[in-house]
């Protein structure tokens, strides 16, 4: 396994100054946030990408995610996240998150990044649940044959209080589906804030992972991202069963919430992780 931090905690710094951060802290990698202010792909130039890519070769980091599902640079008045939604009632609604992920595979492609991450739908706002997963299915279809065509896997992230929050719901959606392009982002924070215990969770979605996402949340289970030990997540055992079933990929710490003092999150981050990975044998 190896271990990345989000650049959505550092929202008031440029790309480049992030990675300077980062790589200073000790992070082997960076998720990028495919939106304002670091690399919103609708309006990314030559020189953009070029100054992403020297950016990293400076500080030896490399890209563990493309973070696709937050989208400021649209500033939706309902909800800066989750809208646009792939299951919005309005179709040219669906078709700003469709085109903007669609935008965000390329631009992982051109970066060399291993996969990009997005929404599991978004809210139901009272609709029923199957009408909505078919929505969600179609509306994906075309996206998965993008992915397909450049080669960069579309990562479904589960989440509270949106389409798809469980394992056994992504089960149902993933059934869907045949392709090795479509795949699972496992974050450890929703599934626990979900009540799916984060290690048993592991085992049971375990072919599916292809990606985890690391914060933690308190004991009431409110969706809000914590510094790792600030919360009452298990992660030696959720680590150790990540160890168990032979998953090597990208660990990345995210900590959104964190962004009016990022230094500090990612430093105290990276020294707990890698104090209880360490204690589970995983060397980072």
């Amino acid at each position: 396994m190896k271990l990345a931090f989000s650049t959505n905690a550092y929202l008031n710094y440029s790309f480049a100054e992030t990675c300077d951060r980062l790589a200073g802290i000790g992070y082997a990698g960076v998720e990028i946030m495919a939106d304002v202010p670091h690399a919103w792909p609708a309006y990314l130039l030559p020189s953009h990408k070029a100054a992403i890519r020297e950016a990293l070769a400076a500080n030896k980091l490399a890209i563990s995610n493309v973070n696709a599902f937050m989208m400021h640079a649209v500033n939706d008045r309902r909800q800066k996240y989750w809208h646009p939604s792939w299951i919005e009632p309005d179709s040219n609604y669906r078709q700003v998150r469709i085109d903007h992920t669609t935008r965000a595979l390329s631009l992982a492609a051109e970066l060399g990044a291993p996969c990009i991450t997005t929404e599991p739908g978004g809210p139901l706002e009272g609709r029923p649940w199957g009408e909505c997963l078919k929505l969600f299915v179609e509306m994906l279809k075309p996206v998965v044959a993008h992915a397909e065509k450049v080669g960069v896997p579309l990562l479904i992230e589960p989440e509270p209080d949106l389409l798809i929050e469980t394992a056994d719901q992504y089960l149902e959606f993933a059934r869907h589906f045949d392709s090795p392009y479509l795949g699972l982002n496992f974050d450890i924070g929703h599934f626990y804030c979900v009540k799916d215990d984060p290690a048993a969770t592991v085992r049971k979605l375990a072919p599916l992972i292809r990606h985890v996402h690391l914060e933690d949340i308190a004991a009431t289970r409110v969706h809000h991202h914590l510094i790792p030990g600030d919360g009452v997540i298990d992660f030696h055992g959720t680590l150790a069963a990540l160890k168990e079933v032979g998953y090597a990929g990208w660990v990345t710490i995210e900590l959104y919430t964190c962004h009016e003092n990022p230094d500090r999150a990612a430093t105290v981050a990276r020294e707990r992780v890698v104090a209880i990975a360490k204690s589970v044998g995983i060397d980072w």
